[in-house]
């Protein structure tokens, strides 16, 4: 191992990042000295710019792969090197926003009807049902349910603000199938004890 890497390992150790980033980061500079062909404490600062101009419209990196190199770059020449802080007047692409892929009707209640544990169904039927988060599903309590005008009450939710959702018939009858089978209280989705709910 050369001198330098062996100082870019010792500067990742010493910040208690992994092998995994020592990997990374060396194949990133690597690639920086194949691409000039001179060692990386012969190259300029000027000199970044080509470089990833090259990762970006001749290799056609993915925007997370030049992101990747961009990191260890700069870890390196700042963190090894001891350049000042600097940023590469390049435009790495940005990873693309996707859109996530919406479930039909049909295959969420077979994702449902596929689940065997009572529990584990309603609180899917639950939570697809109201539109809930996780963190707003495991914070439920019995009574939270007003089952006289199907609605659920969910406290301290999105935007810290209380609501309530409607519930449809067939919501409000797996939660009485559910809650006739396990009687939870004071939580509805409990945890290993009783007094806990679920995390």
């Amino acid at each position: 191992m050369t001198p330098l890497r062996q100082k870019l390992l010792d500067a990742i150790l010493q910040r208690g990042y992994s092998i995994n980033t020592y990997d990374s980061y060396a194949v990133a500079v690597k690639q920086l000295i194949k691409f000039y062909h001179r060692p990386p404490d012969q190259i300029s600062l000027c000199e970044l710019q080509p470089f990833f101009e090259y990762l970006v419209k001749e290799r056609k990196l993915a925007p997370a792969s030049c992101q990747g190199y961009l990191a260890g770059i700069q870890f390196f020449y700042e963190k090894v090197m001891g350049w000042p802080p600097f940023e590469v007047p390049v435009i790495v692409p940005k990873r693309p926003q996707r859109i996530p892929e919406l479930l039909t009707r049909s295959e969420v209640a077979s994702i449902i009807n596929q689940l065997s544990n009572l529990k584990h169904r309603t609180m899917l039927q639950t939570c697809y049902g109201c539109g809930l988060r996780l963190s707003e599903l495991v914070s439920l309590k019995v009574r939270h349910i007003d089952s006289e005008r199907n609605l659920l009450r969910v406290e301290q939710g999105k935007g810290a603000k209380d609501r309530a959702v409607i519930m449809s018939d067939a919501l409000l009858l797996a939660l009485r199938i559910y809650w006739q089978s396990f009687r939870p209280q004071p939580w509805l989705f409990e945890g290993q004890r009783s007094d806990r709910h679920l995390t």
